[in-house]
Order: C-alpha cells, then structure tokens, then sequence
C-alpha cells in the first residue's frame, strides 16, 4: 500500500515537474520568438548535435573561486558542484597572464608574439595597447591566420577576440565589422533593450545604486585610511558600464541567442576584474560583483535546460587569476620609469610616434602609456651581478667593424617603458633591433645591477644571443631551450611551486619578437602572497607570483577532458575545437544571411508583452 502511494506521489511529482517546464518553455519561446523577430533574427533548425555556451570571468583565480563560494558569493556555481553535474578544474594560464594571450589562446590556439598587456614594437616605433579596437582587430588577423577560430558559425558577446563567430556584440576584434548585427542592428538591439520599460527601469535603478554605492566605498575607505584609489568620478561611470549595462546586455543577448540555437556562445564578463584591481580579488565589493555575475550564469543556465532548439554544453571559466599586489609608485614614491631614468642617466628624450595610440574619443577611457626619463645614476652594483656580466661581455662584446651593429648613440636616452601589472617590458631605442645583455651592460654599465639590486623588483631578463638571462638579487638562471638549467647562485625561480613550468614560460616569453630588451617582474613574496605591482593597483596579474598562474574552469561531469597537461591557454583550443567542430565554415568573417521574414501576429505581440511584464 505505501509502495504505491510513494509510486502515486513520484508521479504526480514528475508530471507536475514537467507541467512547469513545459509551461516555462512555451513561455520563453514565445518571449524570445517575438524579440528575435523584431532583431530580424532567424530561428535555426532544431538540432541534434550539442553546442556550448563559454562563460568567461574575468580575472578570477581559481583559489579565489573556491574562497567566493565558501563564504556564500557564487551560490549556484556551488550547487552544481556539490550536485554533481560539473566539477571543477585548476588550469595554468601560462605567460603573460593576460585577457589577450588567453582569449587569443582558447578561441584560436595561438597567442605567440602577445608578450604583455602594453607593449612596444621597436622597429615601427609604435605602441600596442590591447583596449583599442584597431589593434585588437590587427592581432586577430594574425592569429586566426593559423586556423578557424572555435566560434565559427556562433556568436561573440563582450570579448577581446571573436573566435570566427558569425555575430559579435561588443567584440574588440570584430568592432564595426559588416557581420556584426548587419548594419545598424546592434544599435536595434539596444534601442530594443531599452524601449522594455520594465528592464529599462531595472537597469537605471542598478546603476544609480551601482554609482552610490562606489561613491559610498571610495569615501569610507579614504576616512578609514585603507588603500585605495582616488577619488575619480571616471571610474564610477565605467563600474556602471561594466557591472550593470554590459552586464545585463550581454545575458539578454545570450538568452536570445540559446532560444534561436546559435551553436557556440562565449561572452565575458569583467565586472569582478575591474573591482578586484583597485579593491583586492577576495574583498567585499569585488565578490558582490562576483555574485551579480553568478546570478546570470543561474538564468543562462535556466533558459540551456530547457533545450529549446538544441542541447548545450555549459562551460564557466576564468582567462587567469589575480595577486594581492602594492603599487610601485605606493612604496617607493616613484615610478619604475623615474627609477630607470636615475639608473641610465642623461637627458631625457622620450619617444612618441603620433597616432600610434589612437587619441581622441578613447583617450578617455584608456590610460596614456608611461614614458620614462633618464637623469643619472645611483644604484650600488652587487657584487657577482657584474662578474656574471663581465663573463658575457668577454664572450660576446668584440664590437668591432665586421661584428657591431649601427648604434646610434645619440639615441641612447631614448627608453620606452611598458607596464602590465607585475611584469614590464623596457626599450631601448639605440637601435631598433634587440639588445643583448652584454650591450645593454656595457651602454648602461650600472642598469641590470641596480635594477636586481631593487628592493621591488624580483626578476630582470634579458637575451645574449640564443640565451635567455633572468636575473635577481641572489643568483642568475642561463636557458638555451635545452634540459639544461644553469645556475649561478641560488635559483632566482626557488620559490615558486613550479620552478621549472615557470622557466619554460620566461623563455618563451623572451623570444617574442616584441618582448622587450629588458623584461622586469616585481617583486614577489611567496609567505604573505604579496606581489609589487608596476600600474597603481591593489590586485595585479601578467606575471609570475600567487594566484594569478591559476585559471579555473567548471566543466559538465560527463566531459571527461584531462586538463593536468594544461600550462597555457592554447591548450584549451584542442579541446573545444574536437568536441564542437563547426557546423558551418563560412569564409572568415562573411556577412551573415539575411534572416527569414517572419513576421510576428498581432495576438503573439501582445502575448510577449504580457510575458515581458511578467517576467520583469
């Protein structure tokens, strides 16, 4: 009797269960049928084959993920861990750990020559900066000449690089691109988004709370005493724009784009990022963005099970982690460039090339590059730092006729200096190849001396010739691509985890074309997990030193991918691009078809309206 009664129940429960789904589902179809209508987006076909959805938080380590959920931050990331459907893996994000070598690594296996944030390409004279949408567009025709990206036929919202996607949506390296809405349909889009009075009126009401509340942290910190930044009301605007309207634009456009079943989905969100920079990775206004972000990875996960037009695989991961860091500038009173201008010596002279950075309209929203001076030298040498330079000096500095390069020495206070979080790319425009340490060492006799000799500085590489130098304060590590690991003094790698994974990846880094003649770390504390930091941020990454090395990703239990060989982002690539080969290959970057007319019925118009209010 009890038997059946409970076999009564479970039914009842199930067919009650899938009443609300079946409801639920009828409910966002015609909601979302509706909008993609007025976008004059098509519908696809019902498919067999599963897609994916990449949700990508930026900047968030996995240490840091574990904490956020202990404390109750990421609830329904939680859930599905402690349920069983997805588990969670650590993965290295390899050198530099940076948005753009990572995004360029997943969505198309390459990121060579990416040696930083900022850098500077010599031979040209001019500046890179990976928030200027020329430039990203340029760096994705390079790297997507190897392959197809792995969002070939899909849609890219909010990234850095589009992965070949057919439609991006505030895509860097796609910016104003034909395929992207076609013509003025993004500004359709947002003008849709916003004629919602209900989501309208949601949306202004986080932002204003978002400026509050930021206006409200910057003054009881500075009354406190604590860290932190400026008061600058710029900032307070772009935390509107990212933890609010890019936020909510982004999910909306991802939900639509479940319903209409786009086959691969990747968006990013940067609202923790930002944060976590001028605040720190595990402090309260950084994990109340960390939870606002996991509140719509619950509502794309919602809309993923219904399996309107096809089935999706989740994916929940980070492009790197973040360190706990204190600025340069902070404990020394002093940029790293007004440090090197004391170590070179002699007039200052720096060096521009007009336009490069692409002034104007983004000027506001992107910081100027430092540019050091020079004035004269004052660091004491150590004592083997010279003796291994005087080594490579007899071995390599014959500068005679047949051997030197043409060094304009009147150009040897020329120096450019690119900063990106703890690690910094330094330039010397005496010639516009690639400096030696034997050269450097013999125009700047006190530089690699003072710079080891630093008390914020860790590591100071260079090349001789074939070899890659790194240097510090205890001891000087040779790499020539071989086992071999040479070492004078005590290994400068020893206190971190992976001395060797972290060789590999410096050398690597090294021999980018446009790393710089010198390449500088700040200094790191593996006992209070503290990293000295170049830029004027609390939280830092791009080098070596804590969390930062160590991504994260939440993968579907039933993906059985091996991640224990992963040391860099383009090992991700393989993975999705086997799992998930493309649908369609249309030829890069082809204007989309136009969709099919479907006009909507007055009856379903005002259904979606009801809907709309109903969900709002």
């Amino acid at each position: 009797m009890m038997s059946t009664l409970r076999s009564l129940i479970a039914h009842l429960i199930q067919w009650l269960l899938d009443l609300v789904a079946a409801a639920t589902g009828t409910y966002y179809s015609r909601k979302y049928a509706a909008i993609s209508r007025r976008l004059g987006l098509a519908r696809g076909t019902q498919s067999n084959r599963r897609g994916f959805i990449a949700i990508q938080i930026d900047g968030l380590a996995y240490e840091h993920l574990i904490t956020a959920m202990e404390m109750g931050y990421c609830p329904h990331l939680e859930r599905l861990l402690r349920r069983g459907e997805f588990r969670l893996e650590p993965w290295h994000s390899g050198l530099p750990c940076t948005t753009p070598a990572a995004q360029a690594g997943i969505m198309f296996g390459n990121n060579d020559d990416i040696p930083a944030f900022r850098w500077y390409e010599k031979k040209t004279g001019e500046s890179v900066v990976c928030k200027l949408p020329g430039v990203v567009m340029a760096l994705q025709e390079r790297v997507a000449a190897r392959g197809q990206g792995i969002l070939s036929g899909g849609s890219s919202f909010v990234n850095m690089f589009d992965g070949d996607a057919t439609r991006s949506l505030f895509t860097l390296g796609s910016f104003n691109r034909k395929h992207f809405f076609e013509s003025v349909r993004g500004l359709e889009f947002l003008l849709l988004f916003g004629l919602n009075p209900f989501r309208s009126i949601k949306v202004v009401a986080l932002a204003l709370w978002e400026y509050l509340t930021d206006t409200y942290q910057r003054l009881s910190m500075a009354l406190r005493g604590e860290n932190p930044r400026p008061l600058e009301p710029g900032f307070a605007f772009l935390r509107v724009i990212s933890n609010v309207v890019f936020r909510e634009i982004q999910t909306f456009a991802v939900m639509i784009d479940i319903y209409r079943g786009v086959p691969s989905i990747y968006t990013t969100y940067y609202g923790y990022d930002e944060l976590a920079h001028h605040y720190g990775p595990i402090s309260r206004i950084a994990l109340r963005a960390l939870h606002s972000i996991d509140t719509r990875i619950h509502q794309i996960d919602t809309l993923r099970r219904l399996g309107l037009t096809r089935e999706y695989d989740l994916f929940v991961l980070s492009d790197h982690g973040m360190t706990r860091a204190r600025p340069f500038r902070h404990l020394y009173d002093r940029t790293l460039g007004e440090v090197l201008c004391d170590l070179v010596g002699g007039e200052t002279r720096l060096n521009e090339s007009d336009g490069a950075e692409q002034q104007g309209a983004l000027q506001a929203y992107y910081l100027s590059e430092e540019l050091a001076a020079i004035e004269q030298n004052v660091a004491l040498p150590l004592a083997y730092i010279p003796r291994t330079l005087r080594k490579l000096v007899s071995r390599r500095i014959a500068l005679n006729a047949e051997e030197a390069r043409p060094l304009d020495l009147a150009r040897r206070s020329d120096l450019v200096v690119r900063n990106s979080g703890s690690l910094s790319h330094v330039y010397f425009n005496v010639t516009p190849s690639r400096l030696n340490v034997s050269e450097i060492a013999t125009l700047y006799p006190n530089l690699i001396s003072g710079l080891a000799d630093h008390a914020g500085i860790w590591l100071v590489i260079g090349r001789e010739d074939d070899e890659v130098v790194i240097m510090s304060r205890d001891g000087v590590l040779t790499l020539n691509g071989s086992p071999a690991y040479a070492v004078e003094g005590t290994d400068p790698l020893a206190r971190l985890p992976a001395p060797w994974l972290a060789a590999v990846q410096l050398e690597r880094l090294a021999r980018f074309t446009n790393a710089g003649d010198l390449i500088l770390l700040g200094e790191y504390d593996p006992g209070s997990g503290m990293l000295v930091c170049f830029e004027q941020q609390w939280a830092c990454h791009g080098g070596l030193g804590g969390p930062q090395e160590v991504a994260f990703i939440a993968i579907p239990a039933s993906i059985r991918w091996g991640l224990r060989h992963i040391t860099q982002a383009t090992d991700l690539y393989p993975l999705f691009a086997r799992r998930y080969p493309a649908e369609e290959r249309p030829a890069r970057r082809e204007a989309e078809p136009a969709p099919e007319a479907s006009p909507a019925t007055a009856g379903e118009s005002e259904a979606e309206s009801a809907a709309d209010r109903a969900a709002s």
